[in-house]
């Protein structure tokens, strides 16, 4: 009886140890959650008759206790956009249902893979959503800006990579700017217009009295990239820079692409630019304690043109 209780008592430590050690593993492997933001693409889910959720905003109250419930465990927990249609595309191109929740948690993986993803902390999903559609507008911008470049083949007269050679260039125009933008912090937008769509791309960056600009390398590659496009395709593109300085006003400076260039507008242009309903056309407020400035020369070299 003596040896048969000593068993028991070893099995119930090794059963105890082993959801410990299950536990900690759980803490240890992160999570991502695919998010149906919009009540549209939500609607388009309703379809699956697995999806087991008919109210939107039931759904995103849920979806919030989980983020909550997950971090309480420790667990890192990340949040991505989950898009009905590129569902039902990736289950067709890999031969999945699509109406299954096996299906749904393998696409969550793949769109979590491509890097457009919200790290939750904490903040408030009303918080969170906002930023995650703007990541995914940026990533969505950069693959298109990514595959315009690349079809673009080799220049006639020298055989160089034509997109490869107007990033090379974009990547100088931006150091230049922000060589010549001085200390303060900087808000750059840069946008062109393209066959099917109006690229735009932004850049935050902070330099200081001495030293270089500080700034994010996936928003400088962004930005480098949607300029590239414009310098490539010799399209109306045009830059924005925003300087904001401890007491003293926001000075917006404002270029146009031209001949592979940063040409500067005048004060007016960047006025009428910057005052001008870019829906409508018509005239909108300017905004106090904003001074609208000509833009400056900013020293690039020479572009080589490239057919």
């Amino acid at each position: 009886m003596a040896q048969t209780g000593h068993t028991e008592n070893s099995t119930t430590h090794h059963t105890k140890h082993s959801v410990t050690m299950r536990r900690t593993l759980r803490r240890e492997a992160p999570s991502t959650i695919g998010l149906l933001a919009d009540a549209q693409d939500f609607a388009a889910m309703r379809r699956y008759r697995t999806f087991a959720f008919d109210d939107h905003t039931v759904y995103l109250q849920q979806v919030e206790s989980l983020l909550k419930a997950l971090a309480a465990q420790g667990v890192h927990t990340t949040v991505a956009l989950f898009d009905p249609e590129d569902y039902a595309e990736f289950c067709a191109e890999s031969g999945l249902d699509a109406d299954t929740g096996a299906s749904r948690s393998r696409f969550t993986a793949e769109i979590a893979a491509a890097g457009a993803t919200v790290a939750y902390t904490g903040q408030r999903l009303s918080d969170l959503i906002p930023v995650l559609v703007s990541r995914a507008v940026r990533q969505a911008t950069w693959e298109y800006a990514t595959l315009l470049l690349a079809d673009l083949g080799t220049c006639a007269d020298c055989g160089q990579d034509i997109g490869r050679a107007a990033f090379d260039r974009a990547s100088h125009l931006l150091m230049r700017l922000l060589e010549a933008a001085g200390p303060g912090t900087h808000h750059l937008v840069c946008s062109t217009p393209t066959e099917n769509d109006q690229l735009l791309a932004v850049l935050h960056t902070h330099r200081d009295t001495a030293g270089p600009a500080r700034l994010d390398s996936a928003e400088g590659a962004e930005f480098a990239t949607v300029l590239a496009v414009a310098i490539a395709l010799e399209s109306r593109g045009g830059v924005v820079l925003r300087t904001s300085a401890p007491d003293s006003p926001d000075r917006v400076h404002g270029w146009r692409l031209a001949h592979g260039a940063l040409a500067p507008l005048t004060a007016g242009e960047v006025f009428n630019a910057y005052c001008t309903d870019a829906d409508t056309g018509e005239p909108v407020s300017p905004e106090s304690g904003v001074e609208y400035c000509a833009g400056f020369d900013i020293g690039a070299d020479p572009a080589e043109p490239h057919r």
